[in-house]
């Protein structure tokens, strides 16, 4: 027995060695630090945690209950998992390689068979039963069969970080499409607050141009700007309406009005907690797929060059065959063999140098595609981060602006009353306050999503969570090693 079984033991010593590259990290550059000085004001994460589901920070219960339902029933996500899925499938084929292939058959025959001393005529027809179990196995002894595994596996895992991407990109749209939505009410608000002080105003012009104590000119600017806060409301509430559904599609559902919770000046403005660049390496989707890709381009060499090899199979086969049914299992009538094949490649011109070539190719593709996901990464990240900053910069200066117009436009109003100046002062006035509190409403909408942002670009431990509990197919996917 011994005898026998010491090939296959060599052979599987061999094994251990298996052609192609190891995988191994790219070396690259990145920055030590943030740009800008001002991005790291919230580099304080003592009372902020980042596996935090960060829409919960912002105080809307509607809100963190939208993205759950988002993380549940978006299309994508389903997509995604059921991709997952797809793979899962592909590294158990991929992996099945490893171990014997064993088979069952049976048959059942009439007719002339040679059996014993051929004679001139053959025989009489006569019946032939057969049942075999076989085996055959591939030994992997370049190890092509652990780099298609390899390769297979860092596909189900590339996978599986697509499918953590569009987790990130769910939560971060719907978080910021109900920010803009909470934006769009509250702009509508002040339109019709403009257009109700301006219908009393211009009721109030009427009269007196009745009275003969207002020119028509005076009456027309009044009625001009009337019309043009008027003008904005179908505008604003066309967009809630293009915006609530965009939020339903997300969600999964069709089209139709979406719950709110805090007003815009209701909801809170989180910190967040910002780490060193390099993490960013461990936490991105995009950068982790990227690698996976590399990892699985890398182990596909391996796979090409193996081709350059033998390769040994062993086969067996016991089984029984008899003429008669009832005599089939018998040990007068067991049949086995064992043995094997070894297929060695001479003249394929240039096939196998081709695919290695290819292969290559292909895993220089997925190392810049790494380097380009690398770069993006901090690229959006520090992009957040000023966004961040310079946006607060922005709505703190607008806010000052509202005010001042304010002050601007009931002076002017005074000023008329008293007949110091013409209306067009108080129109310009009022006209410059309403543009003003718009765009306030929209900077301060910008200033909740540029948290969205930093938490989309910096992904963190909380993504962990949110993929956990959104919508799965597959079950059993390897963790990270």
């Amino acid at each position: 027995m011994f005898k026998h079984l010491t090939p296959v033991l060599l052979a599987a010593l061999v094994a251990g060695c298996a052609v192609g590259p190891n995988y191994h990290r790219p070396e690259l550059d990145h920055p030590d630090a943030w740009r800008n000085s001002d991005t790291t004001f919230y580099a304080d994460t003592s009372t902020v945690r980042a596996e935090t589901a960060w829409w919960h920070l912002f105080g809307d219960s509607v809100l963190n209950d939208l993205i759950s339902i988002a993380l549940q029933d978006n299309t994508d996500v389903r997509i995604a998992a059921a991709r997952v899925e797809e793979l899962l499938g592909r590294y158990g084929v991929a992996r099945s390689d490893f171990f014997p292939k064993i088979g069952a058959a049976g048959s059942a025959s009439r007719g002339q068979f040679l059996s014993g001393e051929v004679t001139r005529g053959g025989g009489s027809a006569r019946n032939r039963f057969q049942v075999n179990l076989a085996a055959d196995w591939e030994i992997d002894l370049w190890g092509k069969i652990r780099r298609a595994t390899e390769a297979a596996r860092a596909d189900l895992l590339a996978t599986e970080e697509a499918r953590r991407g569009v987790v990130l990109t769910t939560a971060s749209l719907v978080a910021s499409s109900y920010i803009d939505l909470l934006a769009l009410d509250r702009q509508l608000e002040i339109a019709r607050q403009t257009v109700a002080t301006r219908r009393e105003a211009l009721d109030l012009f009427e009269f007196r141009r009745e009275e003969g104590d207002l020119s028509d000119l005076v009456f027309s600017q009044a009625e001009s700007e009337y019309w043009l806060a008027v003008s904005q409301i179908p505008l604003i509430e066309e967009n809630i309406v293009f915006l609530e559904n965009a939020i339903n599609y997300l969600l999964g559902r069709n089209p139709g009005p979406v719950p709110r919770g805090a007003t815009l000046d209701g909801l809170t403005l989180p910190e967040v907690p910002v780490d060193m660049p390099s993490a960013l390496l461990e936490r991105r989707p995009d950068v982790r797929f990227a690698e996976e890709q590399l990892r699985a381009a890398n182990a596909r060499i391996g796979v090409a060059k193996s081709l350059f090899f033998p390769s040994i199979s062993l086969s067996g086969l016991l089984g029984y065959a008899s003429d008669d049914l009832s005599e089939l299992i018998n040990s007068d009538t067991r049949t086995w063999s064992v043995g094997g094949d070894v297929l060695q490649p001479i003249f394929r011109w240039g096939e196998i140098k081709g695919q290695v070539k290819a292969s290559e190719g292909m895993q220089k593709q997925a190392l810049y595609g790494y380097v380009q996901a690398v770069r993006n990464a901090f690229r959006e990240a520090e992009n957040a981060l000023v966004y961040r900053s310079r946006t607060g910069e922005q709505l703190d200066a607008e806010g000052k602006r509202v005010a001042a117009l304010s002050t601007y436009a009931r002076l002017a109003k005074m000023r008329y009353e008293e007949g110091v100046t013409s209306y067009l002062e108080v129109l310009d006035a009022e006209r410059a306050l309403f543009s003003a509190e718009l765009a306030y409403a929209q900077t301060k909408s910008e200033l909740h999503k540029s948290v969205v942002a930093i938490y989309e670009a910096l992904a963190g431990s909380w993504l962990d969570a949110a993929a956990d509990t959104s919508f799965r197919i597959e079950e059993g996917v390897e963790p990270r090693q």
